[in-house]
């Protein structure tokens, strides 16, 4: 059974080239597009998508920092980027995935299926949330797209100690990525 897709994309250009390329492939459709973000939640409801691709030109300025947050009902799932104008690389980690317009059916099945699989749900349990103040401070380095050397440089510790405290930043979140990471950091308040 295919995977559903909610798009959200104002041009129907773009929209209609997007469900076209999924129709071919085995993995994934476009179940329902919508370019208005404030019916996300309801297309949510009616649709129940496996993955939200999203235009993030859609996303007020002033509103990319909680745009997520601004969508409770998606909390739970993968939400990629469709690009096809220059964004903040900051900004696009905080997405499960990426998609730029030139891509082919493959790379974006790719791209879909990474997303997909490396997405986490929260886990149910606050007891996994619990990190420690350190913790929180390599989560935030992470987030900002540094290193383990970087990390290890700038908080004076060793790459060793950063390793492990990644290890359990993932045990405790239940998250593997980093894009999901920085999620998780955006969505606790953890960032600027």
């Amino acid at each position: 059974m295919k995977k559903r897709i909610l798009l959200i994309e104002k041009s129907p250009i773009v929209a209609t080239g997007f469900a076209t390329i999924l129709q071919k492939q085995a993995t994934f459709e476009v179940s329902s597009v919508t370019d208005n973000l404030s019916r996300i939640s309801e297309r949510i409801v009616v649709d129940h998508p496996d993955l939200i691709v999203l235009n993030p030109a859609l996303v007020d300025y002033s509103k990319r920092n909680t745009f997520r947050s601004l969508i409770p009902d998606a909390q739970n799932i993968p939400i990629v980027a469709l690009v096809y104008h220059y964004f903040d690389q900051q900004w696009l980690r905080s997405f499960n995935g990426v998609i730029e317009i030139n891509e082919d059916a493959e790379k974006i099945n790719n791209q879909l299926t990474d997303a997909l699989n490396s997405f986490t749900e929260p886990a149910e349990s606050s007891e996994l949330y619990e990190l420690s103040d350190r913790e929180r401070e390599v989560l935030v380095e992470l987030s900002k797209g540094l290193s383990n050397k970087e990390i290890a440089d700038k908080l004076h510790i060793s790459v060793h100690t950063v390793i492990t405290h990644r290890k359990n930043i993932i045990k405790k979140t239940g998250i593997k990525s980093v894009a999901g990471l920085t999620v998780y950091a955006m969505l606790n308040n953890l960032m600027e």
